[in-house]
């Protein structure tokens, strides 16, 4: 299964990466979500594990972008935005799913 993560915190993206390649998973990792775009332009991942607040772009746009464009890869929201607007946000966007960050 090839993952894709995007997350601007460099320790949690680090710790994320490894565990997930620990587990099997292969896995590409990016800082913002410019980058992400630029990944999923070039290869097809199996999910998406997104960041709502990052550097260039947001992790809602990421996702209105892949949607727009008919990717229909699975997204998972992995934020530190926890208001109920923000999940409905999330969800109506077209996440699969959203988990709060503890």
């Amino acid at each position: 299964m090839r993952i894709l993560l995007a997350e601007d915190e460099m320790d949690l993206n680090d710790i994320l990466t490894m565990k997930l390649s620990d587990a099997g998973y292969s896995v590409d990792s990016c800082l913002d979500g410019e980058e992400a775009l630029l990944y999923l332009s070039s290869a097809a991942y199996d999910v998406v594990i997104l960041d709502i607040m990052m550097p260039k772009r947001d992790g809602i746009s990421v996702l209105e972008t892949m949607r727009k464009k008919g990717m229909n890869t699975p997204v998972l929201f992995l934020t530190a935005r926890d208001a109920i607007e923000d999940r409905v946000r999330g969800l109506d966007a077209g996440a699969n799913d959203y988990l709060v960050k503890p």
